[in-house]
């Protein structure tokens, strides 16, 4: 696993907390505009019901979503993401961010085959795009374009504009993994502004934020596997990586 981009090093006394989430710690740094993330070994479910620690997922979590970034850079797709730190840490640029979850549905699992009674694993026609405000006190709660413009949280343009990037990158994010053998059900983006006030993807893409089926068993090698008491997940996270990095190679 390359856990590292240079040296690494950062000037910790430079460094304050600025958020610890269930998953990963933000550090403002000494550079402008520069935050550190450091991804987290807990695991969490249900809005924070089920908690866990999983020996090793930050750093796993860390470099794929590493990859996954930079794979969406190479299309034209803006991230935040700015380079690899030690072990569990990145690089990324500060954002505004939007308190809206936008996630895309490839195939009925989870939460819509709940909500709709299909069978999960059954394939949508197109993909599908849904909005949730990001608020763990209230379950996140599902929303659409006109709440997050009444409630102030974004603009119709901006609403528009998460829409065709996080489509954007279920274009580039599809092929890339099935070609490393991983059926990509559905994932979670979150979006922010940057200093120029433009529109750009933050957060993470990991197993903790997408489904990932093996194509052709249709293993679950994702948090399900926490959520639902599959076992061995980290072993599914090491997986998801290594094809990434086998393919890389």
């Amino acid at each position: 696993m390359r856990t590292r981009e240079g040296d690494g090093a950062m000037e910790r006394d430079a460094e304050s907390k600025l958020y610890e989430g269930k998953a990963k710690i933000v550090y403002a740094t000494g550079e402008p505009g520069v935050l550190r993330i450091e991804f987290k070994d807990d695991a969490t479910a249900f809005n924070g019901a089920k908690r866990a620690t999983i020996a090793g997922k930050g750093e796993l979590n860390r470099e794929i979503s590493a990859l996954a970034f930079e794979e969406l850079e190479a299309h034209g797709i803006p991230t935040h993401f700015l380079g690899r730190l030690e072990r569990r840490s990145m690089r990324v640029r500060r954002l505004e961010m939007i308190p809206v979850e936008v996630v895309v549905r490839n195939v009925v699992a989870g939460s819509l085959a709940q909500r709709l009674g299909r069978p999960e694993g059954e394939a949508l026609a197109r993909p599908v795009v849904e909005f949730f405000l990001k608020d763990d006190a209230l379950g996140d709660p599902w929303i659409n374009a006109t709440h997050a413009e009444a409630l102030g949280l974004a603009s119709a343009g901006e609403m528009r504009q998460a829409e065709a990037l996080a489509l954007r990158v279920d274009e580039v994010l599809v092929p890339w993994l099935l070609e490393r053998g991983l059926r990509l059900i559905d994932f979670k983006l979150e979006f922010g502004r940057d200093a120029g006030g433009a529109l750009v993807l933050g957060d993470e893409v990991t197993p903790d934020t997408c489904r990932f089926w093996d194509a052709a068993t249709g293993e679950r090698l994702d948090k399900d596997r926490f959520r639902r008491d599959l076992g061995d997940v980290t072993g599914a996270y090491r997986e998801v990586l290594r094809r990434l990095e086998e393919a890389r190679a």
